[in-house]
C-alpha cells in the first residue's frame, strides 16, 4: 500500500468562484502510477471547498444561488463583528460544503460519473491563491 501527497495550486476570483480540478487530479493519480485506490482532495483554508457537481453554465448558477439563500452574503455575520473582514458568509458556506472529498480509482481512472467534476469552490470576498492537497492511497 502507498500513501502519496501532492498539491494542486489555483488562484481564484472569490465571490463562489467555481473550478474545475478534475483533469489534474487525475494528472496526479496518473503521474504517481498508483493503479486503485482512493484520492482525498482536501482544501486549505475556511472559506473554500470541494465537492462534485456537473461543471455546466446551469449549475454554475445554481450552486451560487444556492448558497446565497442559505448564507446571504448582505447579511452581518458575529465572524464579522469579531474580526471586520467581512466574509463570515464564505466561512459558513465553506463549513457546509466541507473541506474534503474522496474518490476511488481504478485502473488509474478516477471512477466519477459521466457528468461528474470535481470541484473547488472559493467563497471568500477577495481573489486567493488556494492549495489543494491531493493524497493518494492504494497499490
Amino acid at each position: 500500500m502507498k500513501v502519496i501527497t501532492d498539491k494542486i495550486t489555483v488562484s481564484t476570483k472569490g465571490f463562489n468562484d467555481i473550478i474545475d480540478i478534475t483533469d489534474q487530479v487525475q494528472g496526479i493519480v496518473k503521474k504517481h502510477q498508483v493503479k486503485n485506490g482512493n484520492v482525498t482532495i482536501f482544501v486549505s483554508g475556511s472559506t473554500a471547498g470541494v465537492t462534485t457537481i456537473e461543471y455546466e453554465p446551469g449549475l454554475l448558477k445554481d450552486l451560487p444561488e444556492a448558497f446565497e439563500r442559505i448564507a446571504p452574503m448582505d447579511k452581518r455575520y458575529h465572524h464579522d463583528s469579531r474580526w471586520g473582514d467581512d466574509n463570515g458568509y464564505a466561512h459558513v458556506r465553506a463549513s457546509i460544503l466541507g473541506a474534503s472529498l474522496t474518490v476511488p480509482f481504478s485502473d488509474g481512472k478516477l471512477l466519477v460519473g459521466t457528468w461528474q467534476q470535481i470541484v473547488l469552490v472559493d467563497f471568500d470576498n477577495r481573489p486567493r491563491t488556494r492549495n489543494i492537497v491531493v493524497q493518494i492511497i492504494g497499490e
